[in-house]
């Protein structure tokens, strides 16, 4: 049996949005790693959820933080159904994508912090088999365990043959973009933190592994710019704001600013533990926090991210609400539930500082 949060019931009703992508493809630049993939996942019928799209557009999917400790490291168990039905939804997009927030090792030293989060290799079979296509790790946790658990970590990736973002074994690894071509259409994603704990011991050097963090903000707005020339669609996903807050805080608000100018078309945001409101910046749509997703404790409300990629019309934006059940699964919101949910999450765009729409 799972239970949930309810929420008070609020009037507004979440927009669709949009945002011009006719964009054409730059060459790649030496020296840059791009790969190429092309994935096409069965479409399912969900309510609330998603929808058939037009021939020719891509769908997105993001969604936060996922670990495995505590009630949901026996999931591993069985990885097939680690998250649960909600793997159906993840499937259905043509790319996902969520932040996996620990190591993955058992080896390291904990480093000097309040939280420590590892688990094993499993986690990334775990994820192929939700339908994740991609995680970013420039986080607060990957990190927990030192340089060991972070060389375990990498290892691990790499033998699953499994697509992350940054962290790397030196600053060009870690902030180096991850580029596919899904049914034509050429995307950039980047992984950056801006979490300071730590962030000076834990930032990639040219001659130290580590993550991608904005401490080194000329080097974060220079990978977006180098990701611009690689592809017409550069996705940021970063990891920020203030822990339990769900309007963006000050160093967000600049930042995002920031990005915008560097060319990013969609930034994704991850690590307050809660929803962030979404929108326009422009003409950058900017999902400030998308909360716990697979979490190892009580949670707050959290759902997925859908944006539709069109040829020849703007992008669109649809959030499918979720609560995190006892299990610590993420479980899509149905009915009056659903409405409510829709309803809180349109509601924080107002101090997010974005728009209806793009300008």
């Amino acid at each position: 049996m799972t239970t949930r949060r309810r929420l008070p019931l609020l009037p507004a009703l979440l927009a669709l949005l949009g945002l011009a992508t006719a964009c054409t493809t730059a060459p790649a630049a030496s020296g840059v790693p791009a790969t190429t993939t092309e994935r096409a996942h069965q479409q399912v019928s969900l309510s609330p959820g998603l929808s058939g799209t037009a021939a020719g557009s891509v769908t997105l999917a993001f969604a936060g933080d996922v670990h495995f400790t505590g009630r949901t490291a026996p999931l591993l168990n069985d990885p097939a159904t680690a998250f649960g039905p909600i793997a159906a939804l993840l499937k259905s997009a043509d790319f996902t994508a969520v932040n996996l927030e620990t190591s993955v090792t058992s080896r390291g030293v904990p480093q000097p912090k309040t939280y420590h989060f590892r688990t094993g290799p499993a986690a990334f079979t775990a994820l192929r088999d939700a339908g994740v296509d991609l995680v970013t790790m420039a986080n607060n946790h990957v990190l927990d365990y030192g340089q060991i658990g972070l060389a375990d970590t990498l290892a691990a990736a790499r033998a699953a043959r499994f697509p992350y973002v940054g962290i790397g074994k030196n600053a060009a690894a870690a902030w180096a973009p991850y580029v596919t071509t899904v049914k034509g259409m050429r995307i950039a994603i980047i992984g950056v933190s801006q979490v300071a704990d730590l962030a000076s011991s834990w930032v990639a050097t040219p001659s130290r592994p580590g993550e991608a963090n904005a401490i080194d903000l000329g080097r974060t707005l220079a990978a977006v710019r180098a990701a611009k020339r690689l592809a017409p669609i550069v996705i940021v996903f970063m990891h920020w704001g203030t822990e339990g807050v769900t309007c963006p805080n000050q160093n967000q608000l600049s930042l995002a600013r920031q990005l915008s100018a560097a060319g990013a078309n969609i930034i994704i945001g991850a690590h307050a533990h809660v929803l962030q409101g979404s929108g326009w910046l422009g003409h950058t749509f900017v999902a400030y926090g998308m909360g716990n997703f697979l979490w190892y404790v009580h949670s707050a409300p959290t759902g997925v991210l859908e944006l539709t990629l069109h040829p020849h019309a703007p992008l669109t934006a649809r959030f499918i609400p979720a609560f995190v059940s006892s299990t610590g699964q993420p479980v899509v919101e149905r009915g009056v539930m659903a409405r409510q949910a829709v309803a809180y999450y349109d509601s924080l765009r107002a101090c997010a500082e974005l728009a209806p729409q793009p300008s």
